[in-house]
């Protein structure tokens, strides 16, 4: 084997392997023929099928939030059709008594509910979601007091459906 010269060693400086180094790298032994342990390798093995297992069962879980994503978007664009026809239906009613223009806004209202709707019915999960999102991200403001009022009206529907439930229970009380 050649004599190589090292980059710091000075020019009359030879390097000169060991006898132990050159005897590997001849029988192709050494650093890149490594051998494991069979202990090692199982715990490799089972770490890698762990690893693979872990996916899998993420994938799973990530189906089926979307799945329950989608009946829950389903079932909101539905509710919202709903209270758009209820709208529609009440705008006569608020031109006779309020007058036309207000009778106008409420049609205008439902009309608008119905568009959002359909645009979500056309819409994926995913970019729902994403959409979601960049509306954070461009106005955070305004998304804390959305979130703010849809708190509070569900608080005040939750205390109303226990203050119902107390008051059948005092009911039910009273009778037996």
């Amino acid at each position: 084997m050649p004599s190589k010269k090292t980059p710091e060693a000075p020019a009359d400086t030879v390097f000169q392997p060991e006898p132990e180094l050159e005897a590997a790298a001849e029988t192709g032994a050494g650093p890149a023929t490594v051998s494991f342990e069979p202990e090692a390798a199982n715990k490799r093995n089972t770490a890698r099928a762990i690893k693979e297992e872990a996916g899998k069962i993420g994938s799973q879980a990530a189906d089926k939030a979307r799945g329950f994503a989608d009946q829950g978007k389903a079932k909101a664009t539905d509710a919202l059709d709903e209270f758009s026809k209820l709208m529609s239906e009440a705008a006569g009613t608020v031109d006779e008594r309020l007058g036309e223009q207000y009778g106008k806004y409420a049609r205008s209202a439902a009309d608008s509910l119905s568009g959002f709707a359909q645009t979500l019915r056309g819409k994926q999960v995913d970019d729902i979601v994403e959409d979601a999102t960049e509306f954070v991200r461009k106005s955070p403001a305004v998304a804390v007091g959305i979130a703010a009022a849809v708190g509070f009206a569900l608080a005040r529907l939750v205390k109303s459906g226990v203050d119902a439930a107390a008051d059948l229970g005092d009911d039910n009380a009273k009778k037996s």
